[in-house]
């Protein structure tokens, strides 16, 4: 069901989760955060209409870009427990209109992640993961689709396996593309709208070349959309292998030396600190997934319930730096909201 009916399913999907509640809480973080760009000064009301919940921070591969796949977390590595997911979701269904059950890690290697999708998704909430696809064997995708996840991100970075490993180190494509075509089968032999399938195409230098190649590819799995993204380079001043040439990929430009710098020039407002937030596996609440450390942890749901640190001074501090001062927030310094 590729092309247009199946976005316009995915948008009916997303519309049936809404209420009146969930649609006057948007509109607070929304009145609030353009009186706040009005006045210069920090305004919030309302609680979060998208948040991203970490299943675990474990994962099969190796990213040669990623925390996890390093294993370089400054922080503890674990998995949510089930309890604690629900715990979560209580505290945010009434107002919470998008999940996001990714933040670092693999989210299918946590045991509860399918009872997770269901516990959401039977409290009316939108439903999206991201996975690099290694685990969707038959009966996986099968209990993938049946357990009501709405959005289902596939990272495939390569249409061969020399190009795809370049990047996701320990990677398989072959696999990768079973898992694809299991999802699709699925999606038709039990006539269901979900998930919403999306190839992840992160540009880089050894990749860029095969973007026409991907779209066939992609058409020919019989997925709902490509998306092809900016990759984030840490080190990105010095790099000379990840960017690529065509500047339309790339989140980055050279300066007047020849060294890389952000494209897009950074002002003090970011609307994600107003609607959104991240939640680790072990609690922790930081503004967004730039803090891929937690590093600027503003609470921890084991000491406090969600909206005493929603509200608290130490995020209205924070909301507060990026109208006065983002530039001096470090986890701002690559990102391109």
């Amino acid at each position: 069901m590729p092309g247009k009916f199946s976005a316009i399913s995915d948008g009916i999907n997303f519309l049936g989760t809404l209420s009146l509640r969930k649609l006057w809480n948007y509109s607070l973080l929304r009145a609030s955060y353009f009186i706040s760009l009005m006045r210069g000064k920090s305004l919030h009301s309302g609680m979060p209409h998208s948040v991203s919940v970490e299943p675990t921070t474990s994962c099969n591969l190796h990213c040669p870009e990623c925390p996890s796949g390093l294993g370089k977390f400054s922080r503890p590595s674990g998995t949510m427990s089930k309890s604690d997911f629900i715990k979560v979701i209580d505290q945010l269904k009434k107002n919470l209109m998008y999940l996001i059950l990714y933040f670092q890690g693999e989210p299918f290697l946590n045991p509860d992640f399918f009872e997770m999708i269901r516990y959401a998704s039977k409290n009316r909430v939108y439903t999206a993961t991201s996975t690099n696809g290694h685990f969707l064997d038959n009966d996986h995708a099968k209990m993938t689709v049946e357990s009501g996840l709405d959005r289902l991100i596939i990272s495939l970075d390569g249409t061969d396996q020399e190009t795809y490993e370049k990047y996701r180190k320990g990677g398989e494509l072959d696999k990768v593309l079973a898992g694809i075509r299991n999802i699709v089968k699925w999606k038709k032999q039990l006539r269901s709208s979900r998930p919403y399938v999306i190839i992840q195409f992160l540009v880089f230098k050894a990749n860029e070349h095969q973007i026409p190649a991907m779209k066939k590819l992609v058409k020919k799995l019989g997925a709902d959309r490509l998306e092809l993204k900016t990759a984030q380079v840490y080190d990105y001043e010095n790099d000379r292998e990840l960017i690529p040439e065509n500047p339309k990929y790339a989140r980055y430009v050279r300066d007047k030396n020849g060294k890389w710098k952000i494209r897009r020039p950074m002002r003090n407002r970011c609307f994600r600190m107003w609607s959104g937030a991240v939640i680790t596996w072990d609690g922790r609440v930081v503004p967004c997934c730039f803090d891929k450390d937690a590093a600027h942890q503003l609470g921890k749901l084991e000491t406090h319930f969600f909206k005493e640190i929603w509200k608290s001074k130490a995020y209205r501090d924070f909301r507060k730096q990026v109208f006065t001062g983002r530039s001096k927030i470090d986890i701002c310094s690559n990102c391109t909201e």
